[in-house]
């Protein structure tokens, strides 16, 4: 029965993240493993449950019934398990959620110390990574989301909003010039973080119209917080997202550029899948922290 489970976990994988090998990518598992389990259920079952094609995944009707069924089954296990732990009668636990690194470490981080002096018998579990880590294949129980969000059966809850800002170091600007319009990156050398924006173009918005402005990539990085450090350094300018370069803006070492041009902020969101009753250990944390993080982002930008 565990791997029918698993099987039925992974199929949900498939049809959330449209592909099996994103699924893989996310599971952590070989695509061939996912593409077998999911044909060794629908072998058991005895029907197709998917149509493949080079370009497009989708349900059949007897597929779209079992996944809804999936979805039933998997939301059941998990209800009893947390209620065989008490997690129900009051707030205890561990917590697994997860986050962006940079603003994992800076702004959830301490609101997480604050909730375990108040929750002593809740735990929590931080995993911090950039990539999206899909909340119930992985039994994640909450997780913080920057970007806006597709439609899902998950359930955000709005804390805040960020910037993607242009910024470069004073001495940087003082050499080569402030641009003042998007195409004058043309005359820039830039850093570009990849997971932020592409290496030759950088998308900006004037009125409703969007812009598209070929850059300069200097140097390519992967992490914001390389990107930011290279900027301080006077490598050139960099687009980030404004958390990421907050202190350095503090510090007076980075200026923002181009912020009439910016497009429009990224919703943060505490995201749970919202199925069944909430233990009560994920309800006191978003009764504690959702304040508590509108109160940093505001504050922070």
């Amino acid at each position: 029965m565990s791997d029918r489970l698993e099987a039925m976990a992974l199929l949900l994988a498939v049809v959330e993240a449209g592909s099996f090998s994103q699924a893989a990518r996310q599971a952590k598992m070989p695509l061939a493993t996912v593409s077998r389990k999911v044909a060794d259920l629908e072998a058991h079952l005895g029907v197709r449950l998917l149509h493949r094609s080079t370009r497009q995944l989708s349900l059949t009707e007897a597929g779209q019934a079992y996944v809804a069924a999936c979805r039933q089954i998997l939301d059941a296990v998990g209800e009893a398990e947390r209620a065989a732990t008490g997690e129900y009668v009051e707030p205890k636990g561990e917590l697994v959620m997860t986050a962006p690194i940079v603003f994992g470490r800076l702004h959830l981080l301490p609101v997480i110390a604050e909730f375990l002096k108040t929750y002593p018998d809740i735990d929590v579990r931080m995993v911090l990574t950039d990539r999206v880590v899909p909340l119930l294949e992985e039994h994640i129980d909450l997780a913080v989301r920057i970007a806006d969000l597709p439609d899902s059966s998950l359930v955000a809850i709005p804390v805040g909003s960020v910037r993607r800002v242009v910024c470069a170091s004073p001495a940087y600007l003082a050499r080569h010039g402030t641009p003042l319009h998007p195409r004058d990156l043309s005359h820039h050398a830039c850093v570009t973080f990849e997971k932020m924006a592409s290496r030759q173009v950088w998308n900006f918005q004037s009125g409703k119209s969007s812009i598209a402005i070929p850059v300069r990539s200097r140097l390519a990085v992967s992490t914001a917080e390389a990107a930011v450090d290279a900027a301080v350094a006077g490598i050139g300018l960099t687009r980030v997202i404004s958390y990421q370069m907050a202190s350095a803006l503090q510090a007076g070492e980075l200026d923002i550029v181009l912020a009439d041009f910016e497009p429009s902020p990224w919703p943060i969101s505490l995201v749970h899948t919202g199925q069944g009753t909430l233990p009560l250990k994920v309800r006191a944390f978003l009764d504690f922290a959702a304040p508590r993080l509108k109160a940093r982002t505001y504050e922070a930008w």
